[in-house]
């Protein structure tokens, strides 16, 4: 599987920006995959991911991002609305097939990983 990660960009506090993780791959609506990011300085942190149906957030993000699937454009999206200048980073998709719910939040268990995207938050 490979991962194009898109959609970044500049955007003011309280913007919203729409990220996009298109896979190759026929079999990529079987793979659970997650956005995660790292900021200036920061280590890489979870932000959403969708498995199996079920959706799940970090706690900075809950009810601002929201995290979808397009089987058939073989892309999920991470909508991220009310931006705040937090939410500074590189955002990049990973994905991986065997991922159990446990470890869905734990960037060391996904294999494939996208390019990072900046996204930039101003106040």
């Amino acid at each position: 599987v490979q991962l194009q990660a898109s959609g970044g960009g500049l955007v003011q506090a309280g913007g919203s920006l729409r990220l996009s993780c298109a896979a190759s791959g026929r079999t990529f609506s079987i793979y659970a995959t997650g956005w995660f990011r790292q900021g200036p300085g920061k280590e890489r942190e979870f932000v959403a991911a969708v498995r199996n149906g079920g959706t799940y957030y970090a706690d900075s993000v809950k009810g601002r991002f929201t995290i979808s699937r397009d089987n058939a454009k073989n892309t999920v999206l991470l909508q991220m609305n009310s931006l705040k200048p937090e939410d500074t980073a590189v955002y990049y998709c990973a994905a991986d097939r065997g991922l159990i719910l446990s470890s869905i939040r734990d960037s060391r268990h996904y294999t494939y990983w996208g390019q990072g995207t900046q996204v930039t938050v101003s106040s």
